[in-house]
């Protein structure tokens, strides 16, 4: 499995409408199928450089992440890196006729995959595929879900 991954919908709102909804993290669990909540580091919002605490649940576990804000411009693009080096996830905005074409994209950093190596020895492999599965699973749910939100809103 490739460590990064992609998919695009077409939402009929304009991008700066969706970038607005994406970028305000703290709505994030309305639409994620992992992560329930988030929140910015006191008095902080989405800016570059601006860390944000996400909480996550599935069957098998409950985990936070801390994640810093590493694209910020509206209506173009929103990402973030969790851990600050390990997995980047972003949004992308391009307005087409009848909307926007928002793009969900993950990536697996070199340094990501070097702490899952130190983190889970020879159960790495295992770990790094479980969390490619999930991204290839939760992308599409994710802008299904997001496309539902905004265009009922």
């Amino acid at each position: 499995m490739a460590l990064n991954y992609s998919e695009s919908i077409l939402i009929a709102r304009s991008a700066d409408e969706l970038y607005d909804m994406i970028a305000d993290v703290t709505r994030t669990g309305e639409w994620s199928p992992v992560c329930r909540s988030c929140w910015w580091d006191e008095g902080d919002g989405p800016r570059e450089g601006a860390w944000f605490t996400g909480h996550n649940e599935t069957p098998e576990r409950t985990w936070e992440t801390r994640s810093q804000v590493v694209a910020a411009e509206r209506g173009v693009e929103f990402a973030f890196v969790v851990g600050g080096t390990w997995v980047r996830w972003g949004y992308s905005f391009s307005p087409v006729p009848g909307g926007t074409e928002l793009t969900e994209s993950w990536d697996f950093l070199d340094e990501g995959l070097q702490r899952f190596v130190e983190r889970f020895g020879d159960d790495a492999p295992a770990q790094i595929a479980d969390r490619t599965e999930a991204a290839h699973r939760g992308i599409p749910a994710t802008l299904q879900a997001i496309k539902e939100i905004a265009e009922s809103s």
